[in-house]
This record gives C-alpha cells, sequence and structure tokens, in this order.
C-alpha cells in the first residue's frame, strides 16, 4: 500500500517555471492594486493634514476662496452638491438605460442591435470636455424654455398652495393666501426644489437640473452597457419556458429578465454612480456655482460639487490653499470607496436572493 502511495506522490506533475512565473506576476499584480490604492490614501491624508489640525478661524483667515467659512462648512457644502448632482444624474439616467438595454437585448433585430451597442460604446469613449462644450453650447440654450415652461407651470401651484409673501412691506414677511394648514410650507419656501426664484424669473439652463442632464448622458453608457450583458445572459430556457405558458413579452421580461438581472442593473448604477461623483470639466463648464444648501434645482448659482472646485481652484492655488484642496479630494475619495462598497454589499445580497445564480 505504501509503496502505491509513493508512486501516486511521484506520479504528481511538477510545476513548471512558466507557471510559477505566471502566479507571481498575477500575485503582484493584485498585490500592487492594493498598494495603489493604500499610496493614494495615505498621500491625500498627508497632504490634507495640515488642514485637518488647523482652526476653522485660520482656514477663514488664509484660505480666501473659502468665503469666510470653515473647512467642514466648505466641505459640507459641496458635498450636498456632488451627492445632488450625481443623485439626480442617475433618477434620469437609469430608466434610460434599462430601457435601451432591453431594447437592444430583446427587441431589436439582430443588426440594429449590434449597431447600437457600437454606438453606445463609442458614446462611452468621449471625453468629458467634450460633453461639457456640448452642454454649454448646444443643450443648454435648447434646455432653457423647457425650464422656463416647467416653471410657469409650477410657480403658480406653489402660490396657490403656500401662498405668496405679503405685498405690504410693512407686513413685516407676512405670507397672504395659500391653503388652510400648510403654512409650514410657506415657512420651507426656499427648499422648494422645482420653483422659480420669482414670478418674472426665467430660470437660465446653467443650473444643477443642467448638470445632472450632463452627468446623466456621460453615465448612460456604462450602464447601458453592463444592464445589455447582464439581461443576453439570462438562461434561454426560462425565457422560453414563461413565452409557453402563456406570458407576453412584456410579462417575460417582467418576471424572468428583470429579476435575473437585478443584481447587474445595481451594480451597473453604482458604477455609473462614481463616475457622477468625480466628474470635473463637464460640470465645471456647464454649471453656475455657488455655495449655498438647497433644492433648487433651476436656480444658478446655488451648488457647486467637489471636483469642479479642486479643478477652479487648484491652479492658483498655494501653501495651506492647496492643502485645503487636497483635504476636498480626501473626501471625496472616501465618498467614492464608501459607495463602491456599499454597492458591493448590494450586489452580494441581490444575488443571494435572485435567480442569477441558479
Amino acid at each position: 500500500m505504501g509503496v502505491f502511495v509513493d508512486q501516486l506522490t511521484s506520479a504528481r506533475p511538477k510545476i513548471r517555471f512558466g507557471d510559477r512565473a505566471f502566479a507571481g506576476i498575477s500575485n503582484t499584480a493584485g498585490i500592487s492594486i492594493l498598494a495603489l490604492l493604500a499610496a493614494v490614501f495615505i498621500f491625500l491624508l498627508v497632504s490634507s493634514g495640515n488642514v485637518l489640525v488647523t482652526s476653522g478661524q485660520d482656514i477663514i483667515k488664509h484660505v480666501g476662496f473659502a468665503r469666510g467659512m470653515t473647512f467642514w462648512q466648505f466641505a459640507g457644502i459641496t458635498v450636498f452638491g456632488t451627492l445632488l448632482a450625481a443623485l439626480i444624474a442617475l433618477i434620469i439616467a437609469v430608466p434610460f438605460a434599462v430601457g435601451i438595454a432591453l431594447f437592444i437585448s430583446h427587441y431589436a433585430p439582430r443588426r440594429l442591435a449590434a449597431a447600437f451597442g457600437y454606438v453606445i460604446d463609442l458614446l462611452a469613449a468621449i471625453p468629458s470636455v467634450v460633453f461639457g462644450l456640448w452642454g454649454m453650447w448646444t443643450l443648454e440654450p435648447l434646455m432653457r424654455p423647457v425650464f422656463t415652461w416647467i416653471s410657469g407651470i409650477l410657480t403658480p401651484l406653489f402660490t396657490f398652495i403656500s401662498g405668496k409673501p405679503a405685498a405690504d412691506a410693512a407686513a413685516g414677511g407676512a405670507w397672504e393666501g395659500g391653503l388652510p394648514g400648510l403654512s409650514w410650507l410657506a415657512q420651507n419656501y426656499e427648499w422648494w426644489p422645482l420653483r422659480a426664484d420669482a414670478a418674472a424669473f426665467v430660470p437660465p439652463g446653467r443650473n444643477i437640473l443642467m448638470g445632472g442632464v450632463i452627468l446623466a448622458i456621460m453615465i448612460l453608457p456604462i450602464i447601458t452597457s453592463l444592464s445589455r450583458e447582464v439581461f443576453i445572459q439570462t438562461p434561454r430556457l426560462q425565457e422560453e419556458a414563461s413565452l409557453a405558458l402563456g406570458a407576453t413579452r412584456w410579462e417575460m421580461i417582467k418576471m424572468v429578465v428583470l429579476p435575473h438581472g437585478r443584481s447587474g442593473i445595481v451594480s451597473a448604477s453604482m458604477l455609473g454612480l462614481g463616475r457622477a461623483l468625480g466628474e470635473t470639466m463637464a460640470l465645471l463648464m456647464v454649471l453656475s456655482p455657488g455655495m449655498m444648501v438647497n433644492f433648487k434645482l433651476m436656480s444658478p448659482g446655488q451648488h457647486s460639487t467637489i471636483a469642479s472646485q479642486i479643478a477652479l481652484r487648484f491652479p492658483e492655488a498655494s501653501g495651506l490653499e492647496s492643502d485645503f484642496l487636497i483635504a476636498l479630494g480626501l473626501i471625496l475619495f472616501v465618498i467614492t470607496f464608501a459607495v463602491n462598497f456599499i454597492a458591493r454589499a448590494i450586489v452580494a445580497r441581490y444575488a443571494e436572493f435572485s435567480g442569477a445564480n441558479a
């Protein structure tokens, strides 16, 4: 018996040099990714340490573009603008991306689907500065009448619901009109998202809603491509079984394709969100920046993002101002890392309960 075991042991093939080299290169590549990530984090943390330990009064004194705000006040405002723009982009892009992906994978003829796939892939390769130029010179003039129309429709509705400021200055800021029992709406009128600042205000297109539209167009190819690949991988037998039981094509998509691709849709959306969070040039060119925290989506000069502030201020920054902007980059790094970590957890949870692993 021992002789037989020795023969089996000696018969095992030896690991060749090429296999060892390939394994070493693969392990080195994997470790280098983690090392690079750690190096970026350490650089941001060390470079921004001076700002993180500096008092708020010194920040106000030495950082001119902070506009009298401490670092955390400035960071909070830009984080709000960054998340708001990314959320608007995600709300707009995901339904369109899923619809386009379903059309390519289950409705379009094969040749047309291939052509659409090529166009989507090419759209993903367009630089962000091109999107910014196109949005600034072409899309913004086209969207301006749309924003004006929305404002013209919603402003009378808001006035009917909450009333309007009293015309008499002696009223002390009181409001007149409005539905009874809804005075709290008047008190929070500044937070109403889709309204103009005044009845005669014509909202220009360089606002956070315009920035969200540009971001939605930019992340649309990413979400569409990944969702399309997930939908194509739906088991053919399950689709045919659903149709054989009398389901329509839409019912088959609703009951088979979408549940199977749910985790993929979430993953694609989070990847698109990651790009939207870090987008710089397009928003810098389209958005009229401001340092406010509100939901005035159609008013210019209200919001700003972390990436656009870094790109706008860094060329002329020095000393504490540079550290200030690097600290903003650290916050953006942490937000992006957290978003991707949460996305991985959501995808793993959906994959566990969906039919993706069936």
